[in-house]
Formats: structure tokens, C-alpha cells, sequence
């Protein structure tokens, strides 16, 4: 039986790191690049293309792996300007993450290998976790927000929507962070912040944008 086609929004280096979450239970027939250089330039086989390309599959799923630490608060904005209806967008979860069945994903979501998500865990629209991430019991990480790799979420965190985790950060359990937060690699974070902050260190402390 053929695989589901999919669109893959974004052609850089969050669709590298999930090429294979995505490869795992769908064809891939397009990568989305606004970059008119990049048109044609190939990824495993797979063209970069420009956003039109979306009409040329109109039953693909899509997802979108737009996002960085330099862009994140504006990926709401960013993927809602593709106009593609909520109901096309794909969920996907690694073979080899562990995603609870008492857990829930949005739509849209992505989990890479080694993740791993627990019971009464909720993760909103998409939302990326890259790989060897832990998100412990009754976290909720709200839409549109970037995990980094090898992340420890405690128990009952709350990640506001639109935020960015870095690479090897820490939150510990009951901690809230408001929308379009920024968490630099290896912070420590042992303390609730309001939304739009910049947190680095150990432990991690507010830093001007």
C-alpha cells in the first residue's frame, strides 16, 4: 500500500534533523523554500520548490519545520500565511520516540527519535520536539514552540505558545513560562517568568533582548 504523500514546509535544518520521522509513513513530494535560489536544489532525491506546489497535491498532508531561535515567535505568522487548512496537517512521531497513549498531540506536531512524551503530557499545533527530549507527566507545551535537543521538561511545566527551548536546557517541575520564550542552551531554569523573556545560565536569569 503507497505511503501518504506530504508537503514538507521549510527546507533547512529542522527537515533535515526529521527526514526520517517524516520518510517513516509518508512520501515526501516537495520541500517549501520562499528562496528563489533554492528552487530545484535536491533533498534525499526530493525538490525544493516554491509555496505553489501545494496546489499540485492537493490531498498531500503538510507540515511545517519552519523555525529557529532567531524566527520562533513569529511561526504562527509564518505558517498561517501558506493558507493551508488546518485539517492538512500531518502529526508525526519517530519510531523510536515513546509518545504515551494518555498523552496528546495537536496537529501539525512533530516528535523526533529518542523523545520521549508520558502520560497527561498535552503538546499543542505544532509544536517540534527534536531528538533525545524529555517531556515529563502534566507538561503542556502550547503551540508553535520549538524543543530543542536533549531537553528535561519536569512535571506540570507549562511552555507558553510561540517559545524556543535551547539544546540541553533544564525546567524544573511547576515552572511556567510565558508566550515567546527564549530558553538558551544549557540554561537551568528553577523559576516561573513572565512571557517574551530571554533566559540563560545556570541558574537561569533574565537577559535584555
Amino acid at each position: 500500500m503507497p505511503k501518504p504523500q506530504l508537503v514538507v514546509l521549510g527546507a533547512s535544518g529542522n527537515a533535515l534533523d526529521a527526514l526520517d520521522a517524516l520518510q517513516a509513513g509518508h512520501e515526501i513530494v516537495a520541500f517549501v523554500d520562499d528562496d528563489p535560489a533554492r528552487h530545484g536544489e535536491m533533498i534525499d532525491g526530493v525538490a525544493i520548490r516554491p509555496r505553489a506546489v501545494l496546489g499540485d497535491y492537493p490531498d498531500a498532508k503538510v507540515v511545517a519545520l519552519i523555525g529557529s531561535e532567531k524566527s520562533f515567535a513569529r511561526r504562527e505568522e509564518i505558517i498561517a500565511g501558506f493558507g493551508v487548512p488546518a485539517g492538512r496537517f500531518a502529526t508525526i512521531v519517530h519510531p523510536r520516540a515513546h509518545v504515551s497513549r494518555q498523552a496528546r498531540l495537536g496537529r501539525g506536531t512533530v516528535v523526533l527519535a529518542g523523545a520521549t512524551i508520558p502520560s497527561n503530557a498535552r503538546l499543542g499545533d505544532h509544536v517540534l520536539v527534536l531528538p533525545n527530549t524529555v517531556i515529563h507527566h502534566d507538561a503542556v507545551i502550547e503551540d508553535f514552540s520549538i524543543i530543542g535537543a536533549g531537553v528535561i521538561i519536569a512535571g506540570h511545566v507549562r511552555i507558553g505558545k510561540s517559545s524556543y527551548v535551547g539544546s540541553g536546557s533544564t525546567i524544573k517541575n511547576g515552572i511556567t513560562l510565558g508566550p515567546k520564550s527564549l530558553v538558551g542552551m544549557a540554561a537551568n531554569v528553577t523559576k516561573s517568568f513572565g512571557e517574551n523573556v530571554v533566559l540563560v545560565g545556570n541558574p537561569a536569569r533574565e537577559m535584555k533582548r
